[in-house]
């Protein structure tokens, strides 16, 4: 099992930002950082370090996937990345920003909503429960309205 790394989200507007940012820090923006950075910042969805290592469909250059990991592990220290597991899948990356996630487990589509949507639920599990929620590495799965449609029989569909 993975662990999320809990530093403060960093919202960096691009690539050059974000190499900016670590290099004021003292840390260095080798190519192979900043070719996931650059992967990151244009997966339009979280991507899988699989997928980033190919190069996004050909988008960018392939890179080794172990330094892939490392880099994003290293950038999810620092919080310019995060990371969650939607379903049985590989860990997704994206950006670090103030979002929470939905995932359909039978298409595995992926979306991004504002943490804030989420505050209700949040409130009636501490309050019910006792527990302060976080769906940041977990997100809320379940069927999106494509694939519940799917499976409704014909004649509840009309």
């Amino acid at each position: 099992m993975t662990i999320a790394h809990r530093a403060p989200a960093v919202d960096a507007a691009g690539v050059d930002e974000a190499a900016d940012w670590l290099r004021d820090r003292g840390h260095r923006v080798s190519a192979a950082r900043r070719l996931v950075l650059e992967a990151l910042f244009a997966a339009d969805e979280p991507v899988s370090a699989e997928r980033i290592a190919a190069g996004l469909d050909g988008a960018l250059p392939e890179s080794d996937l172990a330094s892939v990991y490392r880099n994003l592990d290293t950038l999810e220290r620092l919080g310019l990345v995060r990371h969650f597991h939607a379903g049985h899948g590989a860990g997704m990356y994206a950006l670090a920003r103030e979002q929470e996630y939905v995932a359909c487990n039978s298409c595995g589509e992926v979306r991004a909503l504002d943490a804030e949507r989420f505050d209700s639920v949040r409130e009636l599990i501490r309050r019910d429960l006792g527990i302060t929620a976080r769906f940041d590495h977990f997100p809320i799965v379940g069927l999106c309205a494509r694939c519940e449609a799917a499976t409704q029989p014909d004649d509840e569909r009309s």
